[in-house]
């Protein structure tokens, strides 16, 4: 693929037309909180950006959504809201201290023989170093977030909001400590959240292994235990088999015993309705300390907890040989001895799901630890209801079920990590007196005897500080909700995010924001599909499908990136990375840029004045402007980024570039009218206007470039600044009749212009057209002969509900209308012969494609009736074509 776009790079320095312009933008303090105008002049617009990480550079993910962010911003701030992009970075407590470690170990330094505060100060000159690299990168894209007031989740404001909200947590009992399975990464050497470990299918195996009762009972010596993780058993103390299992029930009757071999431990056998009787053997060992379900199990039971690994996952002393093993050195010598022994039963091919460390991929170990952990359940109940009641809403509305199924799942949070670098735990303990606490402000003596205290080593979960963001980044950790950025302007707007950090994110927002504001954090959540490779598989650098967004700003501009990225999007939850979006995009550009240079070049005499309406063309451009406005307000307004940027593209490149600058031409010309030249140019202007306002959200380089251009603009005016197209004002300006009368105009002179074009028609010999349509339609049709025969060179014009196809001519169809081009003595009929079977083939495709997806079920429960209606009518029409279709290619014979 890079082959391909180096073919596609053009040679333009994108930066440095660019930079100048972000420039002004940042020096005119666009970029911080901007006072409001219009009706919206006390209404504010603040977004927060998803943190990304000190260590990150930018991806698509980013690009994508920072273009979303970026577009609601700048759309806003031209509604005259008062704006507000919140910028700022995120610590990434494990991905930090991999990195460092990494770096400091390749210089031959352990991160324990220099303690933690020399480490914590390599983590800090890390950052300086590398962490403003995806800022600048971000800036790069044209994004106008207040970079004047960067934030961090570990600056002294923030580490604030984390310790106060720890307290209160506290001492309210939401945040407790206690010795719980926890998902382990010998790796990294911490905890990690449920959801933030990560299942890959593994193939694998299930070992039946014999385990001896110490009494035999009823003549049964030994059970047959199945087991996907062999080497657990050292830390067994019971077997549990289900209630109802007939085959089990005189063991538990009799309180039966097994000696666990190679440990010799006796242990119980006993019932629990969670074991499932049809799986293996009946019989599942039960090991507190290393299952989740093996600790619930033995709780219930009430036995003991034997934690066989270390922080490494090795086994701890006292177990024999097997102390000092890694779990995979383990697993061979115990099923091995187990072999030995006569005790290995079989051994089965068996699948299953083993779980992974989301940051360095190795297998996690579910672990018996003493952390800190949230009691959610007191949290969450709010965070469901406002979601529930509409307060905040997921955009597509499909994601709003999955966020209340992830809340209604939710179990205690572990937060506590066993690393350096990080928001330390701020609980205080005194190992004279026993006393206890959590302070904001830390302490270093006691307050009850007066001893020295110590600070517990952990630090938080990195998504413990990160949910504070909306409100920790305005001001809370100093006043509360009196904080003159959040009392003005709380709760922020939109949220846009990745859907695969709704849980660990987007629903932490909205619990801590109801407990420590009492307000929603946004009122919108914008899920945005997930960047995927051209192959359809997610982007990563050992699949060589990766894209990197600097270097397609290099090649394509951000404004071409960034448009072409838009254009991409559908309601679905992936996309497919497409670089002919983006080079059209690029190309999209550029054809602004020509047609505004093309209205620029033909000012001459030009007095600034409001636009007149003079010709059928005015009248269908403006009403096709006032829909336009309309069209991309609803899509703003729904966010949906593909319709909008396909309603734009489709309005500046056909409607208005192609069609409204060609009928203009005539009008322009030295020769023309002055007063109809002067009313021309006033449109023209007015028009493009109003298209760069539309496109400056997305595009803001061009549009920006192009604005410093237009005629009538006050000295020192920004684009960025300048008020949004008024789709109520437009609305005027509709005229269905204009646009039916000159819609058929572009749909007859195109296809004049293919007929010629198909069969080497010279655009200077005259042809004569005949057009079969409607009453009204004739009526309309025939008013604007002139502007027909005049674009297509057409010596004769026939228009008329009765019109019959003359003989060898050709035929195009269009919406209402059957254009019959006079081509004898120019054509060979035999071709238009095939050339209609041809099309009636495609058609016919199309149309049984459509029939299929009406009549599936599926589809018709789950889309929009708008949806439904739309595709109906779709099909009726292609059906319509089809039937006409056949009847013309049976006319040829």
């Amino acid at each position: 693929m890079a082959d391909n776009t180096q073919e596609k790079k053009i040679d333009y320095d994108f930066a440095a037309h660019e930079r100048p312009l972000f420039e002004a933008w940042r020096d005119a303090g666009y970029f911080q909180r901007t006072p409001g105008f219009g009706a919206h002049k006390d209404d504010s617009y603040t977004i927060v950006i998803p943190p990304p990480n000190v260590t990150g550079v930018l991806h698509m993910g980013h690009a994508l959504n920072d273009t979303i962010q970026d577009a609601c911003i700048r759309r806003a701030r031209m509604r005259g809201y008062q704006t507000r992009w919140i910028l700022g970075t995120d610590h990434a407590g494990i991905a930090t201290q991999t990195k460092v470690d990494k770096h400091l170990a390749e210089q031959g330094i352990n991160r324990r023989e220099i303690g933690r505060e020399a480490f914590i100060e390599a983590c800090q000159e890390w950052r300086r170093d590398y962490g403003g690299r995806i800022v600048s990168q971000i800036a790069a894209m044209g994004c106008s977030c207040d970079y004047a007031d960067e934030q961090f989740t570990m600056s002294p404001e923030f580490s604030r909001a984390v310790r106060q909200v720890f307290c209160d947590w506290y001492h309210d009992g939401i945040v407790y400590r206690g010795k719980r399975i926890v998902n382990w990464c010998p790796h990294c050497t911490t905890a990690i959240a449920d959801d933030e470990a990560e299942y890959e299918d593994e193939a694998g195996h299930l070992w039946h292994l014999r385990y001896p009762l110490v009494e035999p009972v009823d003549g049964v010596e030994y059970i047959v235990v199945a087991t996907t993780r062999p080497e657990t058993m050292l830390g067994d103390t019971g077997v549990a088999v289900n209630p109802s299992d007939e085959r089990y029930k005189g063991l538990v009757a009799s309180g039966a015993k097994v000696r666990l071999p190679l440990v010799d431990r006796e242990i119980p056998v006993f019932a629990d309705f969670y074991v499932d009787a049809s799986f293996g053997t009946g019989c599942v060992k039960v090991t507190p300390a290393h299952d989740p379900n093996d600790f619930a199990m033995g709780e219930r039971a009430g036995l003991p907890k034997i934690n066989i690994f270390d922080e490494t996952a090795h086994v701890v002393e006292g177990f024999g040989k097997f102390s000092g093993m890694s779990r995979d050195e383990a697993r061979e010598a115990v099923v091995a001895a187990f072999d030995e022994l006569g005790l290995l039963d079989h051994v089965e091919d068996h699948d299953h799901s083993v779980m992974h460390c989301y940051r360095c991929h190795n297998t996690l170990e579910p672990w018996l630890s003493e952390q800190w952990f949230v009691a959610v359940d007191g949290l969450k109940r709010r965070a469901a209801e406002v979601v529930e009641n509409g307060q905040v809403t997921f955009h597509p509305e499909r994601w709003k079920q999955v966020y209340l199924d992830w809340l209604a799942n939710l179990k205690d949070w572990c937060i506590s990590r066993q690393l350096w670098w990080g928001h330390q735990i701020p609980m205080y303990y005194c190992d004279a007196c026993g006393w206890q606490d959590a302070r904001v402000d830390g302490v270093d003596a006691c307050p009850e005897c007066g001893a020295e205290v110590r600070q517990d080593e952990d630090v938080l979960d990195t998504w413990f500080s990160s949910q504070l963001w909306p409100f920790a980044t305005q001001g809370w950790a100093d006043a509360g909700m009196d904080a003159p950025e959040l009392a003005a302007h709380y709760p922020t707007q939109v949220l846009s995010t990745a859907r695969d950090i709704m849980g660990l994110w987007v629903a932490r927002m909205v619990m801590s924001s109801m407990y420590c504001t009492g307000e929603i954090p946004f009122k919108d959540v914008i899920i945005h599909p997930t960047v995927m490779g051209a192959d359809g598989k997610p982007m990563s650098k050992s699949r060589g499908n990766g894209v990197d967004p600097v270097k397609l700003m290099e090649d394509y501009g951000a404004d071409g990136m960034r448009f072409g990225l838009l254009l991409q999007v559908t309601g679905a939850q992936a996309m497919r990375f497409d670089y002919q979006k983006i080079e059209s995009s690029r190309n999209f550009a550029n054809k602004i840029r020509n047609a505004a240079r093309f209205a620029l070049m033909h000012l001459d005499g030009f007095e600034p004045g409001e636009p007149e309406l003079v010709t059928p063309a005015d009248q269908w451009i403006f009403s096709r402007l006032a829909a336009l406005v309309a069209d991309v307000d609803a899509a703003f307004d729904a966010y949906e980024f593909g319709e909008l940027t396909r309603a734009l593209y489709g309005f500046v490149w056909n409607e208005f570039c192609d069609w409204y600058i060609e009928f203009s031409k005539a009008r322009l010309g030295a020769s023309a009218d002055p007063a109809d030249r002067l009313a021309c140019q006033r449109n023209l202007v007015y028009v493009l206007d109003q298209v760069l306002r539309l496109l400056h959200p997305i595009m803001p380089f061009v549009t920006e470039e192009l604005f410093g251009q237009m005629p009538g603009r006050a000295e020192g005016e920004l684009l960025i600044g300048a008020e949004w197209p008024d789709a109520e004002k437009l609305a005027r300006y509709r005229d269905p009749q204009a646009e039916r009368a000159i819609a058929m105009v572009c749909e007859v002179v195109g296809s004049i212009r293919s007929a010629r074009s198909r069969y080497g028609i010279s655009p200077k010999v005259a042809l004569d057209v005949a057009v079969k349509a409607s009453a009204d339609d004739a009526a309309l049709l025939e008013a604007q002969a002139a502007l027909v025969t005049s674009l297509a060179n057409v010596s004769s014009l026939e228009v008329g509900e009765d019109v019959a196809k003359p003989a060898e001519s050709s035929v195009a169809l269009g919406a209402g209308l059957e254009v019959y081009t006079c081509l004898a003595g120019h054509v060979d009929f035999e071709a238009e012969r095939a050339r209609m079977t041809r099309e009636q083939g495609k058609l016919s495709k199309d149309a049984a494609k459509l029939e299929k997806k009406l009549s599936n079920p599926g589809f018709l429960a789950k889309a929009a009736p708008e949806i439904i209606e739309k595709d109906r009518a779709k099909l009726a029409e292609l059906n319509d074509k089809l039937a006409r279709l056949a009847e013309q290619i049976a006319e040829l014979g």
